[in-house]
C-alpha cells in the first residue's frame, strides 16, 4: 500500500508548475497587445497630450479688438404697462337707453357721443324752469314800475317811505327770484345735457355693460363701458433697493427707460422715468419706478407683463471687449490674446461691469489687443492659433435688450448666446 501511494505525490507539483507556466505565458501576451495597442494610439511616437508637438498644431478661433466706446449702463426690472387713465362711463341721469352709438374696442376721442338716454322729461323740466323765468321776470318788471312811481310821489309828499321801502324790498326780491329761474334752467339743461353719454377721455372701449332699452341709474356700479387711455402708457416697475442711490444721483438729468416684450427679444417703446416712490417695500427690499411710454401703435397693452430697462448713464470712451472673450478661472477673469506671432497669451484683466454684450475692461489689456472670443477651451499659453473669422465691433440691431448698441456683429453666426440683460459682473 505504501508504493501505491508514493506516485500521486511525486506528480502533484508538477501539474502546478504547468499551470503557472501557462498564467505567465498569457499575461506577456496581454502586456504586449496593450503596448502595441498603446503605441498606435499615440501614433507611433509616444507623445502626450501638451507637448511641443500638440502646440505646434495651429487652434483655430474667433478674435475682436479691445476697443475704446461709449458704453450705456441699464439696471433691468420686471413690471406692467398700466393705463395712465382708466375711466368707467357712467349715466349721470336715470332713465331709459335709447341708442348705443359706439363698438366695443372701438378707438374714441374726448367728448364722443357714446350712448344716449330718453331726453323728453328732462327737456319738459327745462321747458318748466323757462316758463317760471319768463313770469318772475313780468312781476320783477311791474315791480321796478312800481318802484319807480312810489319814489316820485315820496318826493312829492304824497307817499310814506314805509311805502316806498316796501316796494323797493318787492322788486328786489323779484330780482333774486329771476336769477333762482335761471340757475333752475342751467340744472335742467345741464340734466338734458347728460342724456347724451360722451367718453370723457380719448381711449379704446372696452366690453358693453348694459344693452340698449335698459333702464339705467346714476348709481349704477358696471356703467355703460370702460374707457380705456392707450397712449400714452405708463411702466411701473421694481429695482433692489441697492440701486436707489446710483437712480437718485442722476435722477436730476432725466433718466430714460425701455420696455421689453416678456421674453426681453421686442422693443416695445421707450420713454422716460416720472417717478421713483417714495417708500421700499419691506417684503421685498425693492422700490417702486414709473414712467411714460409713448404707444402710437399700441404695442403695449394694459396690465401687459414687461421687462423694463432703466438707463442710468453712458460711459464714454472705456475700453471694453465682448463678453465672450471673458473667461473665469482660480486665479480670477482673464482672456487670451494674440500676440503677432499668431500665438495665444494668458492675460488676467479686471472687470468693471459688463453690460450687454459687452465687458468694460479697467486694466489688464491695452486698447488694439486682439482677444480671443470663441475657441477659448482649446487654448494654453504659448499655443499657436489660426484666425477664422474676427468680430468688427460694428453695431447690429437686435431685440433683446440693449441689442441698439455696438453688438459683436460676428457672433450671431457662430451660435453664442446673446446676452439679453447686462449689469452683472463675470
Amino acid at each position: 500500500m505504501t508504493s501505491e501511494v508514493a506516485p500521486a505525490r511525486v506528480e502533484q507539483p508538477k501539474l502546478t508548475r504547468w499551470i503557472l507556466a501557462g498564467a505567465l505565458v498569457l499575461a506577456l501576451g496581454g502586456a504586449i497587445i496593450f503596448a502595441r495597442g498603446r503605441k498606435g494610439t499615440l501614433g507611433g511616437t509616444g507623445a502626450a497630450p501638451g507637448d511641443s508637438a500638440t502646440l505646434a498644431r495651429p487652434i483655430p478661433v474667433v478674435v475682436a479688438r479691445a476697443t475704446k466706446r461709449d458704453v450705456p449702463v441699464f439696471l433691468d426690472g420686471l413690471g406692467n404697462a398700466v393705463p395712465l387713465v382708466t375711466v368707467t362711463v357712467r349715466p349721470q341721469v336715470d332713465g331709459p337707453l335709447t341708442s348705443i352709438l359706439f363698438q366695443e374696442g372701438q378707438q374714441v376721442k374726448k367728448g364722443d357721443l357714446l350712448a344716449r338716454i330718453d331726453p323728453r322729461p328732462f327737456a319738459i323740466q327745462l321747458h318748466q324752469a323757462q316758463a317760471a323765468l319768463a313770469r318772475d321776470q313780468a312781476q320783477a318788471k311791474n315791480a321796478r314800475v312800481n318802484l319807480a312811481r312810489y319814489t316820485a310821489l315820496h318826493e312829492q309828499g304824497l307817499a310814506t317811505q314805509e311805502q316806498l321801502d316796501d316796494q323797493r324790498a318787492t322788486a328786489d326780491q323779484l330780482a333774486g327770484t329771476i336769477k333762482s329761474d335761471e340757475a333752475q334752467i342751467e340744472n335742467a339743461q345741464l340734466q338734458l345735457n347728460y342724456t347724451e353719454v360722451r367718453s370723457p377721455v380719448e381711449g379704446v372701449t372696452g366690453v358693453r355693460q348694459v344693452d340698449q332699452g335698459n333702464v339705467v341709474h346714476a348709481s349704477d356700479a358696471n356703467g355703460i363701458v370702460v374707457v380705456t387711455q392707450l397712449d400714452p402708457m405708463a411702466i411701473v416697475f421694481t429695482l433692489p433697493q441697492d440701486n436707489l442711490p446710483q437712480i437718485n444721483r442722476e435722477i436730476a438729468g432725466g433718466l430714460q427707460i425701455e420696455a421689453y416684450s416678456r421674453d426681453g427679444d421686442r422693443l416695445l417703446g421707450r420713454g422716460k422715468l416720472n417717478l421713483v416712490d417714495n417708500q421700499v417695500s419691506l417684503t421685498t427690499a425693492t422700490i417702486r419706478l414709473k414712467g411714460t411710454v409713448p404707444n402710437p401703435d399700441k404695442a403695449l397693452w394694459p396690465n401687459e407683463f414687461v421687462r423694463a430697462r432703466l438707463l442710468l448713464a453712458t460711459r464714454a470712451g472705456v475700453l471694453s471687449v465682448p463678453a465672450p472673450a471673458v473667461q473665469r478661472g482660480p486665479q480670477g477673469t482673464f482672456v487670451y490674446v494674440v500676440l503677432p506671432d499668431q500665438t495665444a497669451a494668458l492675460r488676467p484683466v479686471e472687470v468693471e461691469t459688463v453690460q450687454d454684450q459687452w465687458a468694460v475692461i479697467a486694466k489688464g489689456i491695452q486698447d488694439g489687443d486682439q482677444v480671443v472670443v470663441e475657441g477659448q477651451n482649446q487654448l494654453k499659453p504659448g499655443a499657436k492659433v489660426a484666425l477664422r473669422s474676427s468680430v468688427t465691433g460694428q453695431a447690429r440691431s437686435t431685440g433683446a435688450p440693449g441689442g441698439g448698441n455696438d453688438a459683436p456683429a460676428a457672433e450671431q453666426p457662430t451660435g453664442t448666446s446673446k446676452g439679453k440683460h447686462g449689469g452683472a459682473k463675470p
